[in-house]
């Protein structure tokens, strides 16, 4: 059973972060087609929720010895390192006339690195609440920082009050509630759900996209503050739904891929320089056809399995973890086949 269980949770890992993967890719193609555009914000009810879930979930230690440090070290050490380098990246693509650097507002994707780092100390305060009494106050505070618009950007704020609850729900579960929902008839339900959910989708493709990042203040989305609350609770209760029908739906088995779950911090924090570089040429151009589209699904599931891989992890460690064990590991296994050839 624990083999079972830990490779369940590798293969949750992978197929997250390809979706992840996918996700940024054929957003540039939004506008193109209402196919994907649908197929774009189903991903997106369950993507990073699911993430930010799972999250909670391994985040069990918090009254561990040198946890502060451990975080502080794990997570804003990388993204202040990453701000860094993007910021660079940015200023050569894209031709600015200037080099700036701000670590106040996260480039792009870091926004979950700075909000995990944010959960966490959080957890030191509402760990000691009864889940009831928790959640309900991560949901108040999910729904008022709505109202306040300076935070959209500012140190990932928005999405870290908006996200919390998913977090905070994660670190309440056990592994039983995982066993729970993945029996067989949660699965079929799952698959319906997700069918009816991108017919919602395709059928009412007025439905702003932007609900779902969790990045933007009410005025920017909605006409009435009441009308904005109704709203992002529909999206809180379609979110935790498609949450668990993913969970539903994952493998349990141990597969080729399996074993890549466990370095989805690798691909989420390099993907982006492969996906920035493919929406500025003219690469996104020749796919123009709904064949085409495919081979998207393709790219993204290589790019997803090579930044995956034990060379990668092993050459971004020092930059991301500070350090080289994956490299150790990598050269042992080398000179081993050496030996044996």
């Amino acid at each position: 059973m624990k083999q079972t269980r830990d490779y369940y949770f590798d293969n949750a890992k992978f197929l997250l972060i390809f979706f992840v993967v996918f996700g940024h890719f054929i957003q540039s193609f939004n506008s193109d087609s209402n196919s994907i555009y649908s197929l774009y914000k189903v991903i997106y009810t369950f993507h990073m929720p699911a993430f930010i879930l799972v999250s909670g979930f391994f985040a069990k230690g918090i009254y561990g010895e040198g946890y502060v440090q451990k975080y502080v070290k794990k997570l804003i050490l990388p993204y202040i390192i990453f701000q860094v380098i993007y910021s660079i990246f940015y200023f050569y693509l894209y031709g600015k006339s200037s080099l700036t650097v701000d670590p106040l507002s996260p480039h792009w994707s870091l926004w979950f690195l700075i909000s995990l780092f944010f959960w966490n100390m959080l957890l030191l305060g509402f760990s000691k609440l009864k889940p009831i009494y928790g959640l309900s106050i991560a949901m108040f505070f999910g729904l008022a920082i709505g109202f306040v618009d300076w935070t959209s950007s500012y140190l990932s704020l928005t999405r870290t009050f908006v996200f919390f609850p998913l977090f905070l729900l994660g670190y309440y579960m056990n592994k039983k509630h995982f066993e729970w929902v993945r029996a067989k008839p949660f699965k079929i339900g799952a698959i319906l759900i997700f069918v009816s959910c991108f017919a919602v989708f395709y059928n009412f493709p007025d439905i702003n996209h932007q609900w779902l990042l969790g990045s933007k203040p009410y005025d920017v989305l909605a006409s009435s503050s009441f009308e904005a609350i109704l709203v992002r609770l529909g999206f809180y209760l379609l979110s935790f739904l498609m949450i668990f029908c993913f969970f539903a739906c994952v493998p349990q088995k141990q597969y080729f891929f399996t074993r890549f779950g466990k370095n989805t911090l690798y691909v989420y924090l390099l993907h982006g320089f492969f996906i920035r570089i493919f929406r500025s040429t003219d690469l996104q151009e020749a796919f123009t056809t709904p064949k085409s589209y495919f081979l998207i699904v393709l790219m993204a599931f290589l790019l997803t399995l090579v930044l995956s891989t034990n060379l990668v992890a092993s050459l971004a460690q020092p930059f991301i973890e500070f350090r080289t064990t994956k490299m150790q590991k990598w050269s042992t296994k080398t000179s081993y086949k050496e030996k044996l050839f």
